[in-house]
């Protein structure tokens, strides 16, 4: 009776959300699926994806905002981070500040806020790099490329430096305006992240 009981706890134990992790994406339009459904979304096929290859135990909660910003995405955080109380947190931002031509030390000042109010929360962070068109000259576009790599050296973050590769470039994959991936680029999307949040998801 007790061997029959221990297996039962353990199978309970198996079963139990609480082994899983919450993720917390805070992103712009990129994540937030602008122009396409949210069930095509690289935020969505990656819920499916986890819950694919195992018991349904992780959660992605997707706090992506079209049009956001580093410094409103440090702002919302907070709340977030109470609500949701995520173990992970995937940062896709920074796409509007350089198309808006924000200075780059806000931008990285913002990031860095985003992970040490996560890192205080409990929670890992996972960045997404980024690159932008050289709308402000070659200099601004590599400065803003760069921050983004010297952000995850200095804080020792699993990143994936370039979030749009293999996207970007591809006009098929691309929206009308040239900025937003469309529904056939999603997979490829996540397949830019997995790599990345698997090894902190076990």
């Amino acid at each position: 009776m007790i061997k029959l009981c221990s297996h039962v706890f353990i199978l309970l134990l198996l079963a139990s959300p609480s082994w899983g992790k919450t993720v917390l994406v805070l992103g712009d339009s990129l994540s937030a699926g602008y122009g396409i459904s949210v069930e095509e979304g690289w935020v969505n096929l990656l819920q499916e994806s986890l819950d694919d290859t195992g018991p349904k135990l992780h959660n992605i909660v997707n706090a992506s905002v079209t049009g956001e910003t580093t410094g409103g995405g440090l702002a919302r955080l907070p709340a977030l981070l109470a609500k949701h109380q995520p173990d992970i947190v995937i940062v896709e931002l920074g796409g509007n500040d350089g198309l808006r031509g924000h200075a780059i030390k806000v931008m990285q000042k913002n990031i860095l806020g985003i992970i040490q109010l996560s890192r205080d929360a409990g929670a890992q962070t996972l960045l997404l790099g980024m690159q932008i068109p050289p709308n402000y000259g070659r200099r601004y576009t590599q400065q803003f490329a760069n921050a983004y790599n010297k952000i995850a050296q200095t804080q020792s973050l699993p990143f994936v430096p370039f979030f749009l590769n293999k996207v970007a470039l591809k006009r098929d994959w691309m929206q009308a305006d040239g900025i937003h991936p469309n529904e056939k680029a999603q997979a490829q999307l996540l397949t830019n992240v997995l790599p990345y949040l698997r090894p902190i998801l076990q």
